[in-house]
């Protein structure tokens, strides 16, 4: 889970990265509310811990603009402001928590379990592992990197076992879509990951899981 962290304390915000990166989670960190519209503009994260009161652009019109750009990303606040009015605004705006400092660490990753962080559902194949929400894979103990368009037909395949998946909608992954090259791709995808992947004659192709 990759989080991004707007903390103008520049302790803390080394305190909670480390804390957080020691319960497994990937931490960004910014302490300018500015950081954040840079951070965001290149990566994508699972979730945002906003601050308030930071430098430049504080955490409510942080959030407002980047919601307002579409982004749908789950946000908490963690601020020493307490009143009703400021936590009101929080919420109108599109935050989903919220903590008053001072906290406790441990409170904050129960939280993030509890209502953001997802059981990972892990498809096996024989010797293989695939996460599909990552898209991480790995044969035996070792990850396997595939190309763009191999990566997203075994994504089709594998999260359709014992499904036929029609050659129309797996050649919508090349970049020349052709019956060839998807005989070719597969065949590659095949070789490089010792697996079956069965023809289905006039239907499309399939990962059967016996």
């Amino acid at each position: 889970m990759k989080i991004l962290l707007l903390e103008d304390d520049q302790i803390l915000c080394t305190s909670l990265k480390e804390f957080l990166e020691l319960e497994g989670y990937n931490v960004d960190t910014a302490h300018r509310g500015t950081e954040v519209f840079d951070l965001t503009f290149s990566q994508t994260y699972d979730l945002y811990i906003l601050d308030i009161n930071v430098p430049e652009v504080n955490g409510f019109d942080v959030l407002s603009e980047l919601k307002n750009a579409g982004d749908t990303t789950p946000a908490m606040y963690i601020t020493a402001l307490s009143d009703i009015n400021s936590i009101a605004k929080g919420f109108k705006i599109g935050a989903d928590d919220y903590i008053k400092k001072p906290f406790d660490p441990e409170e904050l990753v129960i939280r993030i379990r509890s209502k953001y962080q997802q059981e990972e559902t892990l498809l096996t194949l024989e010797d293989i592992c695939y996460n599909p929400t990552t898209k991480l894979l790995k044969k035996g103990s070792q990850t396997v990197g595939l190309g763009t368009v191999q990566q997203n037909l075994f994504h089709l395949l594998i999260t359709q076992q014992n499904k036929i998946v029609d050659a129309f909608t797996l050649m919508e992954c090349l970049e020349n879509p052709s019956a060839n090259a998807l005989r070719v791709n597969l065949a590659k995808l095949k070789s490089k990951l010792g697996i079956e992947i069965k023809n289905i004659r006039g239907q499309g192709y399939m990962i059967e899981n016996i």
